[in-house]
Parts: C-alpha cells; sequence; structure tokens
C-alpha cells in the first residue's frame, strides 16, 4: 500500500511551543503581519502551568505578571495569582488575539532546508523561514544519579510529577534541592509528613520583600551592565536562591527549614550519610530542576555539554533564523517568567522582521 500522504505547510515562522513564551511570540508575529503557525504539543491551552502541583503560585501580583498586550487580570481575594489562575489567563490570551496555535502537535524534528526549516511533525510538514523554539524545560526534569537510587523500595518522583501533600499524610518524606521548588515542597509537606530536607549547600534564602518584580528589574539590570561592558552587580544569584513566600515564611517560623547536607547513597529502606548514619524513608522528593526540552532541535546538532545552545540574545549564533524563547537567562533576562518572556519575544520577533526584509530585498534584486 502507498504510504499516506504528508500534509505539508509554508508559513514565514514557525514557533514551538504553545506555553507563556510561544503566546508572547504570536502576538509580536501577529502585530508584524508574518503568516505563522503555533505547534503545540499539549491537549489544552496553559503551557506548563496545567502540570505544576497545586498549591504552586506566583512570586509577584498579577499586575507585574503581564503578557504584551493584555495585563493578567487579578485573582480575587490573593494578591499572587495561582496555577489555575494562570492558566485561565493564558486560555483567554490565546483567544483574544486570535493566535493560530495547533494542538495536539509534537514536533518530531526540526531540519535545515535551503532557505529555512523543514518542521516535522505526524500530523505533517511545515516549511519555515524561521523558527522561534518555545517548549520550556518542565517537559525535561532532571535527577542526579546517586548511588542505591535502583534499590530504593519507596517512592521517587520529581517535582514535575508532584501532586501536592495530601498523598504523603503520616509518612517519611526526603526532599532533595536547594532551590525554590524544594522549599515549598518542603514546606508543605512538613505540615502533613515527617520531612528531611537535603541540600548540597547551605540554603540560601532572599530578603523577605524581594518577589518576581524585584528579581527581574535585578536581572535586566545586570544584562545591562554585561552589555556595557561594565562589572556587574551579580544579578539574581547575588541575591540567594530561594523566593521567601508565604508558605516558605510559615515553615520558617514553626523551624520547618533547617537543611541537612547530602546522603551519600540510597539504601532499601531509606538513605545513608556520609558519618555512617542512616534513617528510613518511604518517599524521596527530588527537586533538582530541570533541563531545556530541546530533543526537537537534534537534527540540527545545536546543543553543548552544558545543554544549552550558543546563542546572542535568542538567537542561534550557528543558525540566525532559529530563535529560542524562555528557557532561562541565557535567553533573555527571566525569560521564563511572563513578564520576561514578552520582553525577549518582542527582540525576537524584531530581529526575524528584520532579517526576512533583508532576504526578500535580495531575492528581489
Amino acid at each position: 500500500m502507498p504510504e499516506p500522504e504528508v500534509l505539508r505547510h509554508r508559513v514565514d515562522v514557525v514557533v514551538i511551543g504553545g506555553g507563556q513564551a510561544g503566546l508572547a511570540a504570536g502576538y509580536f508575529l501577529r502585530r508584524a503581519g508574518l503568516d505563522f503557525a503555533i505547534l503545540d504539543d499539549r491537549q489544552e491551552p496553559g503551557g506548563s502551568w496545567q502540570r505544576v502541583w497545586p498549591s504552586l503560585r506566583l512570586f509577584s501580583p498579577a499586575r507585574h505578571n503581564p503578557l504584551p498586550g493584555w495585563p493578567m487580570p487579578p485573582q480575587p481575594g490573593v494578591d499572587f495569582p495561582d496555577a489555575e489562575h494562570t492558566v485561565d489567563y493564558l486560555r483567554r490570551y490565546e483567544r483574544r488575539y486570535e493566535l493560530p496555535v495547533l494542538r495536539p502537535v509534537r514536533v518530531t524534528g526540526v531540519h535545515e532546508s535551503d532557505d529555512g526549516f523543514l518542521v516535522d511533525a505526524p500530523q505533517g510538514q511545515w516549511h519555515a523561514h524561521a523558527v522561534i523554539s518555545a517548549t520550556g524545560t518542565w517537559q525535561s526534569p532532571y535527577v542526579p544519579s546517586y548511588p542505591g537510587m535502583r534499590d530504593f523500595a519507596g517512592r521517587q518522583l520529581h517535582t514535575a510529577s508532584y501532586p501536592g501533600p495530601e498523598p504523603f499524610e503520616g509518612e517519611r518524606v526526603l526532599v532533595v534541592g536547594g532551590g525554590n521548588s524544594a522549599a515549598q515542597v518542603l514546606a508543605e509537606l512538613s505540615t502533613v509528613a515527617e520531612t528531611t530536607w537535603v541540600t548540597r549547600r547551605p540554603p540560601r534564602f532572599m530578603p523577605d520583600d524581594v518577589d518576581g518584580r524585584v528579581l527581574f528589574d535585578v536581572a535586566t539590570r545586570q544584562r545591562a551592565e554585561r552589555e556595557a561592558g561594565v562589572e556587574d552587580s551579580g544579578g539574581v544569584a547575588a541575591l540567594g536562591d530561594i523566593v521567601v513566600v508565604e508558605s516558605v515564611r510559615a515553615a520558617r517560623e514553626r523551624g520547618a527549614l533547617h537543611a541537612h547536607p547530602m546522603f551519600t547513597g540510597l539504601t532499601r529502606n531509606g538513605a545513608v550519610w556520609p558519618d555512617g548514619s542512616a534513617r528510613s524513608y518511604d518517599t524521596v522528593v527530588w527537586c533538582t530542576g530541570f533541563r531545556p526540552a530541546l530533543r526537537h532541535l537534534r537534527p540540527l546538532r545545536l546543543r553543548r555539554e552544558s545543554g544549552e545552545i550558543p546563542t546572542e540574545g535568542t538567537r542561534s549564533l550557528e543558525h540566525p533564523r532559529l530563535h529560542l524563547l524562555g528557557y532561562g537567562d541565557w535567553t533573555g533576562p527571566a525569560s521564563a517568567t511572563l513578564i520576561g518572556a514578552g520582553r525577549t519575544a518582542r527582540t525576537a520577533v524584531s530581529e526575524i522582521v528584520n532579517t526576512l526584509s533583508r532576504s526578500r530585498r535580495a531575492s528581489a534584486d
């Protein structure tokens, strides 16, 4: 039997990922008058916010978390919006600007072509003069390797699949990691379970008055300092690693934020430390971060050992028509936040517009 015909599409730009960064890119692409498609592998709008744990909240009030064009409405009765409110905002934003999001479409590969890229998916193939990759990190949880992990008879899970505290009531839980997710998960687990918190180095808490807006301003100032060639002030890292949100503050007040050094390995029943001491646990929660979800770019062979792709701003150094949005500070100040996604998307789309305009003028001459 003949193989089914592959549907082929031609557009100016393909955006891979329909979360906050992809939608921000769509807003500016729409304003620029370009023909584009947003390919999203989720079943519903909302990006990774659909999968975070129920109690996760933004680090700052709604007014400090706008996507371009339409500020996030406040959530009644709370200062810091929760995940459900954020998903609703992204859903309404997508409809408001009639963004051409196709879902579920899982991109399997991006290949170089004579005048751009071929973007492959089971649903078809897109030819694009430029590509914006905005898949984020949530789909690539990172768990370090430790001796005994396969021997541990209890439950192991990563932050990406943490469901909230209820299933762990009465358990002995080991929380691993020294960042925001570890502190927040520990804070709520410690209300229902016997918890132990382990970190590779002593946790560094930010001042109580630091929120998401402060972090964005600090990251932006650091980028400006680097571009100006002056010694930067240390950026967000100089403030600490953990934002003291309300739940973390409450855990601190009840003495639940005591961190222990890392264990040397897991055993069948728990964990063992360098001094030979051991404790039993029912569950290990790995709050050990994420890596960029860039499997779809493998055919371009761009990644380095760090997992990052060399860029200038958002633009790939090796493929100037490829831009990366929302993967962290290496793709723009606070680019993994709502407000940061919008500002980096504006720059990326502006560069794409200029690149395509130059290319079309050259073709016409």
